[in-house]
């Protein structure tokens, strides 16, 4: 069997620099608790080894005690959290993905205008931004969402605004989305605020799909950019698998010839090489 690793996988930017926040909180707070307002990230394993060093994940202010060391995700929360952190005293260490502030930031500054976001409603990064943006924020899932703001908004053509996406959001859809609203909103300016690193591990995968017989996608099953990866490995290869560690592989990919591994921005590099070594293993037998 040969195993070829997709060029770009794994840890992005934001989710590593998330990771090692929490694991510099855990020996700087020794004598306070250490929690993470929801899933640090997307990674079970990651997860249970960061509890296991005695960080604990809430996920409501009100399970956190007064002074604890509290670490807000990759994803980012709305300002209205920081405040009920800073009332409770707790020392905020803010681990929000640089991208992702930035957006944030977008929205702050636009909030008197019309705002226009593309992303998944129940992704904590879109929930963290459209608390910036207070009423003026329109949120847009898909293509369909965009067909009926424009056509139901008479009163919102003409007002200046702005749209941008969640960064872990699909460039082809965005760009259809795009097309749709640029044609009628006359003074929305358009900011491709994607992460570079979705797109770049799309673009590897699909380079990767004609060169193998198999694709595994690793990484966890609540990941938005796995999900995707999992989508386009899926459409492009004759077999495709999503799994969250080695022990989930199928039987039929140890009789492949080829096999191609890719993973997600949340996936660390220990789980990845498990799976590789796994794959070795059971083949050679």
């Amino acid at each position: 069997m040969e195993i070829i690793k997709a060029e770009i996988l794994g840890y992005c930017f934001g989710v590593r620099r998330a990771v090692e926040k929490a694991e510099q909180a855990l020996v700087e707070n020794t004598e306070s608790p250490v929690y993470s307002l929801g899933p640090l990230i997307h990674n079970k394993t990651t997860l249970n080894r960061l509890t296991k060093s005695g960080m604990k994940t809430a996920e409501n202010i009100s399970e956190i005690p007064e002074g604890s060391a509290v670490i807000i995700r990759a994803h980012g929360v709305p300002p209205q959290v920081i405040s009920e952190l800073e009332e409770k005293k707790c020392r905020i260490i803010d681990a929000t993905c640089p991208r992702v502030k930035a957006s944030q930031k977008i929205a702050e500054k636009n909030r008197d205008n019309l705002i226009v976001f593309t992303g998944d409603a129940e992704h904590g990064e879109v929930k963290g931004i459209a608390g910036y943006g207070g009423k003026n924020f329109h949120l847009i899932q898909n293509l369909q969402d965009a067909e009926n703001l424009a056509d139901e908004s008479d009163d919102l053509r003409f007002q200046k605004g702005v749209l941008f996406s969640q960064t872990t959001f699909s460039e082809n859809e965005f760009d259809k989305i795009k097309k749709v609203l640029g044609g009628c909103f006359s003074n929305l300016e358009v900011l491709n605020t994607i992460c570079p690193a979705t797109k770049e591990r799309q673009d590897s995968l699909l380079e990767l799909c004609s060169k193998v017989d198999g694709i595994v996608v690793v990484g966890g099953k609540q990941s938005a950019n796995t999900i995707r990866l999992f989508q386009t490995a899926r459409e492009n290869c004759a077999k495709a698998v999503h799994i969250e560690n080695a022990s989930e592989l199928p039987e039929e990919f140890f009789e492949l010839d080829k096999i191609g591994i890719t993973a997600g921005a949340s996936t660390p590099d220990e789980i990845i090489n498990e799976v590789c070594e796994v794959l070795n293993v059971r083949s050679s037998r």
